[in-house]
């Protein structure tokens, strides 16, 4: 007798065990999903959020001129943005090839600007050809550089001509 609740005690045990370790279904009536495919999940909606908020910006265009003009900058392989005294600069090879001049700083003369690397003869030739668009800025222009100013109705396909002479001089390291 003593042998039989023995094993009918055992069969209970096993009975208790198996309840236990057999996983409950979730309240919502669906299968538990694993912490990995859940961050998979959440990691694709967030994936498509950012492509459609890209898809909608590409479309609406910049607002601002900053907006604008580091999107021409930000175009050229290899190219990338630092803050150098207190204004964005864009480079290549870590070498400015652009500058933006707020028009709240000391550098920008109350208008905003940028300033574009160039050569000398080709800085006399834009400057002379349209002193209204385009100026000589202060610290670099001694060096050649063309300061442009971006409010007003800027002239953006001039520019991007340009910014893109001024990517291809820094980036062949002339």
């Amino acid at each position: 007798m003593a042998s039989r609740k023995k094993a009918a005690k055992g069969a209970r045990t096993t009975k208790a065990a198996k309840k236990r370790t057999t996983a409950k279904p979730a309240k919502r009536g669906a299968a538990t999903k694993s912490r990995a495919a859940l961050r998979a999940e959440r990691a694709e909606r967030w994936a498509a959020e950012i492509a459609e908020r890209s898809r909608r910006n590409r479309l609406a265009g910049p607002r601002s001129s900053l907006g604008r003009l580091r999107k021409i900058c930000l175009s050229f392989a290899g190219a990338h943005e630092v803050e150098s005294w207190g204004e964005p600069t864009f480079r290549v090879n870590n070498k400015s090839f652009a500058m933006h001049a707020s028009s709240g700083s000391h550098h920008g003369g109350g208008r905003p600007a940028v300033w574009i690397y160039s050569v000398h003869v080709e800085q006399d030739l834009v400057i002379r050809a349209r002193p209204d668009r385009y100026f000589k800025p202060p610290y670099v222009g001694p060096s050649g550089w063309i300061g442009a100013w971006i409010d007003k109705n800027p002239p953006w396909t001039e520019l991007a001509v340009l910014i893109e002479d001024a990517y291809e001089r820094r980036r062949k390291g002339k």
